[in-house]
């Protein structure tokens, strides 16, 4: 990797870092003939977050491949991303934090580049490129990672970790920590990671580990995810793991990796595949090609669901595990259009919680919600919190709790076999793709044969409690 980032740096000699770059800027004075190549929007169209991913093309895979040191914290990454134009292009953009970019290629020709912003990397192919046609954008980078920034769960971002190593982890941000990216979930593409790392450490990320070998004093081990993934829920963990391999019953590969200090959640982590198991019971047959989890000594404040091998840290439990495996469902083989479609991933997920508790401890879930409501009546902050359109910032604050209230009353108002369908159907109907919240609406009214209008704008557009009619709905008007 040091030699090929030397040798493009003398073939292109170009450098370039957040600060400042040495290639031209490209000219945003004159105006576009009509039907003439343009430059891909510097945002996918989120309005929640309007910089984040970017528009012109589509992202159908990304081949990773980053070298780490713990020892001084700095990764050389070298990036292919296959995209398929979506409008006649003479320039595009990839979100990536922070690096020191050495060389950029598309279609394996040198290409102009520039750093504008936080994190956009402007790329200006040597020919325009053409609407529908599919091509290759290489990038050579280096540097040390930036550090997590606060977001709502807590850090997002490039973590190092108490023994030394480091992780990334974040929601609505990560993949652009490590690597260039159409960084928003609408841009689902397959993933591909060969990490090289000193020996006596190990890289874990998603997928299927094809595989590891060590070399000269470093191992290199190689990492695929075959089906479209968010890159949030991509991840690359570097530390002293334990590490466990086994198997589902279908035969899907479970990895499990323990860094030194998460060791107190071995027992609750060997019954993923019951939980799977369960959730199967009520989502579907299992989405994910892989099964297991990443289990980190740090507490940062949150687990992610990152795709087929969830990230816990500090302070997860069991139902942390149940939570994160339902997302494989719900939030990552269906994932949200935009950031307002949240409760789309976290109502269903933290809901789960409660099917485990009635489907296999016996739990009245009735009684439970009841409880609920009768200490929560007269919190108007927590019915102030609204499930849907929440605005940009306020994703994460009523989805879990409130959210599994709503979950709760929904079921009740179209009845368990209605419900049922809906949790099934709804993965199937939108496999590895998008949607919104307004699109599951539709689903659940169509599924019931119900008008549901004012029931969802009383419990997830609304911001009081709901009236009597939509509070106790079904067998918890007795």
């Amino acid at each position: 990797m040091f030699s090929r980032r030397a040798r493009a740096a003398l073939l292109g000699g170009l450098v370039c870092t957040l600060a400042a770059c040495t290639t031209s800027q490209p000219d945003e004075s004159r105006e576009p003939d009509q039907g003439a190549p343009v430059q891909g929007a510097a945002g996918i169209g989120d309005p929640y977050y309007p910089e984040d991913g970017n528009g012109g093309y589509d992202a159908t895979g990304y081949d990773v491949s980053i070298g780490y040191n713990p020892d001084n914290g700095n990764l050389d990454g070298d990036t292919t991303v296959t995209a398929r134009a979506t409008q006649d292009l003479e320039r595009f953009n990839l979100d990536l934090r922070g690096f020191t970019v050495s060389s950029v290629e598309v279609d394996g020709q040198p290409a102009e580049f520039a750093r504008e912003g936080d994190f956009e990397l402007v790329i200006t192919p040597g020919e325009p490129l053409a609407e529908g046609s599919e091509f290759t954008t290489r990038v050579r980078y280096d540097g040390k990672p930036q550090d997590a920034s606060s977001a709502q769960l807590g850090g997002n971002g490039w973590q190092r970790s108490e023994s030394g190593g480091a992780f990334v982890l974040g929601e609505p941000q990560s993949g652009s920590y490590w690597y260039p990216v159409n960084e928003h979930p609408r841009d689902k593409a397959t993933f591909r990671l060969t990490a090289r790392v000193p020996q006596g450490w190990t890289a874990v990320s998603i997928g299927t580990q094809e595989s590891s070998k060590t070399e000269n004093g470093w191992t290199t081990s190689t990492w695929t995810e075959q089906e479209p993934v968010a890159s949030y829920l991509t991840t690359v963990a570097v530390d002293r793991f334990t590490v466990d391999k086994g198997q589902l019953a279908d035969g899907t590969p479970v990895l499990s990796a323990y860094a030194p200090g998460a060791e107190g959640i071995r027992r609750d982590a060997d019954r993923v595949g019951e939980v799977i198991d369960f959730l199967t019971t009520k989502f579907g047959e299992y989405p994910a090609t892989s099964a297991g989890g990443i289990y980190l000594a740090n507490d940062v404040g949150y687990s992610l669901e990152t795709q087929g091998r969830p990230t816990y840290t500090l302070g997860a439990d069991f139902s942390t595990i149940v939570h994160e495996l339902a997302h494989q469902w719900y939030g990552n083989e269906v994932s949200v259009e935009s950031w307002a479609d949240i409760c789309l991933n976290e109502c269903l997920a933290s809901y789960s919680e409660w099917l485990w508790a009635e489907g296999k401890q016996g739990d009245n879930l009735d009684a439970r919600y009841r409880n609920n409501i009768d200490q929560l009546r007269d919190d108007t902050e927590f019915w102030g919190q609204k499930l849907y359109d929440m605005g940009a910032g306020n994703e994460f604050e009523g989805v879990y709790d409130k959210g599994t209230l709503a979950i709760h009353a929904l079921r009740k108002q179209i009845g368990d076999e209605a419900f049922d369908r809906v949790l099934k159907q709804w993965p199937v109907e939108h496999r590895e793709g998008n949607a919104s919240w307004p699109d599951f609406e539709q689903f659940v009214s169509d599924v019931s044969g119900q008008d549901l209008e004012g029931f969802f704008a009383d419990w997830f557009r609304g911001t009081e409690l709901p009236g009597d009619e939509h509070l106790y709905p079904g067998s918890l008007r007795n």
